[in-house]
């Protein structure tokens, strides 16, 4: 008897995933039943929102020129530390243990890039250019908190939407760095390692290639990136956004580049607003730990890691299987997905 639903395993991570076809359900059936409301009008004590500077610690970095609108502020992008932080900066942190127990104290950058002064206006309903100059920013910021080598690794990430764990609804993203090196960013890399000693091949390079013939995943391609619904998605909607050209850094990535993923990310969260009724979501960077640390463990990281970024649209949730097994129940085909976004 052939199964209704399939077990696939993610090349990239190694995790398997089930698409559960009996349960699968047509795009369409993600969308609520009526949109979901959100304020587009901030209340007045917002301390992102333009007047309301003071509201938030001395900023590190503005990118000035009038934002987009008539009567808008002087600024378009702003840098600011994270008033209630996760890690706070200092000095490379010794390690304590006792026992089975290790901790080290909590050192670190935790920062807000707040990508506009309008408080209504998502990332999907920015210009191109105005993108641009976002991008321009968490890149300036990671060049930076790269070249300090107490931090091991910095990751970037946006919540839009209370679902998908956003305190302040004005459109923001941040930027955390760690003395660490993630379990799951060292998992990555010893499989795309493994790989490279036993094929010489990029392990992200040949899953683009390999994606980029079979077609039916793919959303949207541009001259340098490709929008794709990963064979093993865990979630509904879950895209990958690749570079085409092999490179372990976003912040090393070109003015060209960097104008085409502006391009490439505005068209997939349009998409995703008006075909999914403007759901939450988590975008995430994946890039390789900061240079000094990455040339120390892996002599070979420069052929081994490759950036992306990862959206994940809240659609449904985790529960008792998933938290048990570490292993996803996705309703929805990823191939229908795509046909869906890309048609």
């Amino acid at each position: 008897m052939t199964s209704p639903s399939e077990l696939r395993k993610d090349p990239v991570s190694g995790r398997w995933v089930i698409i559960a076809s009996e349960r699968s359900k047509r795009p369409d059936d993600f969308r609520p039943a009526k949109p979901i409301e959100r304020p587009s009008v901030p209340s007045a004590f917002c301390p992102f929102c333009a007047g309301n500077e003071a509201k938030t610690p001395p900023e590190i970095f503005t990118l000035s020129g009038p934002a987009d609108g008539p009567g808008s502020p002087p600024w378009r992008v702003r840098l600011v530390p994270n008033k209630f932080p996760a890690v706070s900066r200092g000095d490379a942190p010794a390690r304590v243990r006792r026992g089975l127990f290790e901790s080290m104290p909590g050192i670190g950058v935790h920062e807000v890039v707040i990508e506009s002064p309008d408080h209504g206006r998502e990332m999907a309903d920015l210009p191109e250019d105005h993108i641009r100059d976002i991008l321009a920013t968490y890149q300036a910021r990671l060049r930076s908190i790269e070249a300090e080598p107490q931090y091991a690794y910095t990751q970037l990430f946006k919540n839009k939407g209370v679902e998908a764990g956003a305190s302040l609804s004005h459109p923001h993203t941040q930027i955390v760095a760690l003395p660490i090196i993630p379990k799951q960013v060292k998992e990555e890399i010893f499989r795309s390692e493994r790989f490279h000693r036993r094929t010489g091949d990029c392990l992200f390079c040949r899953t683009v290639a390999e994606e980029l013939d079979a077609v039916e995943r793919i959303v949207l391609k541009n001259a340098h990136f490709a929008a794709v619904e990963p064979f093993a998605s865990r979630f509904p909607f879950e895209t990958r956004i690749f570079p085409l050209r092999h490179a372990p850094f976003f912040s090393a990535a070109g003015l060209e580049e960097i104008a085409a993923l502006a391009g490439m990310l505005s068209a997939v969260l349009t998409k995703m607003k008006s075909l999914l009724a403007d759901p939450s979501y988590n975008l995430v960077l994946h890039q390789s730990p900061n240079p000094a640390h990455a040339r120390r463990l892996w002599p070979e990281f420069e052929q081994i890691s490759h950036w992306y970024l990862e959206i994940i649209p809240v659609l449904t949730h985790v529960a008792g299987f998933e938290w048990g097994t570490g292993l996803y129940i996705n309703p929805m085909v990823p191939e229908s997905a795509a046909k869906f976004l890309r048609d």
